[in-house]
């Protein structure tokens, strides 16, 4: 079964893209720059709390993006990793204080990736040109932060693997979303880079000599991890090339916000359990 294309929607004042079906009962979305209260270089939504925005900017910013996805009330739940540019996952099967605990302790130590089987838990990654990664599958998602390290780690396809061993059901049930990011013929890199990335994927990686596809790295591992092409949609967005809607690391030169990925699996008739949509 094919994957439906990305809708791109307003909420809450909120511009985000996603699959407003719900699959395997999971909301989630790739938040666009609009929408927020920050102001400068960061303006509007930015969702990261590493680049030099006001705390209290970030944190209404993040309520905003979680009240649009229709997660209201939970934000006190909302995991966020410290990514690292790794393959490490945080794996989070029960929504207890206690479980919630150990793995925001877990996202603290650094991670690229959270699987979540547990309901009223929200997610959010943060990103301006790494591909961001939403994995879907019956009672489960994952948030994943491939840049180039964890491409060439496989973090996709581990997270694939990871999820359906979480959720119990098989990689071929799962469903990939790629969301906004620095598109291949975009993405120059050192030759030594392209070679990696040639070693490890084959030519196909390789948009030119030194253009590096990220979004072929990402589709490799999740294939090989047993996921369908034919339930893998890639946005096909670019951060570089739309400053208007997204944050670019390498076009601002660094200064700049972060848009985020979001997902959680609402509680039926519980907390936040309508959709935000407008």
């Amino acid at each position: 079964m094919a994957v439906p294309e990305l809708s791109r929607y307003s909420s809450q004042g909120v511009t985000l893209l996603g699959d407003t079906s719900r699959p395997g009962g999971v909301s989630f979305a790739f938040t666009e720059r609009t929408g927020g209260v920050s102001e400068g270089r960061w303006g509007s939504l930015n969702l990261g709390s590493c680049c030099g925005d006001e705390p209290s900017h970030v944190e209404e910013n993040r309520r905003r993006a979680l009240f649009a996805l229709g997660a209201i009330g939970v934000a006190d739940r909302l995991l966020v990793p410290r990514q690292v540019h790794g393959d490490s996952l945080v794996c989070l099967d029960a929504g207890d204080d206690e479980s919630l605990g150990r793995a925001r302790l877990s996202c603290e130590e650094g991670a690229d990736g959270v699987i979540c089987t547990a309901e009223g838990v929200p997610v959010l990654l943060c990103f301006a040109d790494c591909l961001p990664v939403v994995l879907t599958c019956p009672g489960g998602f994952a948030v994943v932060h491939s840049g180039w390290k964890g491409s060439i780690l496989g973090i996709a396809g581990k997270a694939a693997r990871t999820l359906a061993a979480q959720a119990g059901c098989s990689t071929d049930e799962v469903s990939a979303y790629l969301g906004p990011h620095i598109l291949g013929s975009e993405y120059e890199v050192s030759l030594e880079l392209a070679d990696r990335f040639r070693g490890c994927f084959g030519e196909r990686v390789l948009a030119g000599a030194r253009l590096l596809d990220l979004s072929e790295a990402v589709l490799a591992s999740l294939e090989e991890a047993g996921v369908p092409a034919s339930r893998v949609l890639d946005s096909g967005l670019s951060t570089l090339s739309l400053p208007e809607r997204f944050f670019s690391y390498r076009k601002e030169r660094g200064r700049c916000g972060r848009h985020a990925a979001i997902a959680w699996l609402p509680s039926p008739g519980g907390k936040g359990g309508r959709n935000g949509r407008d």
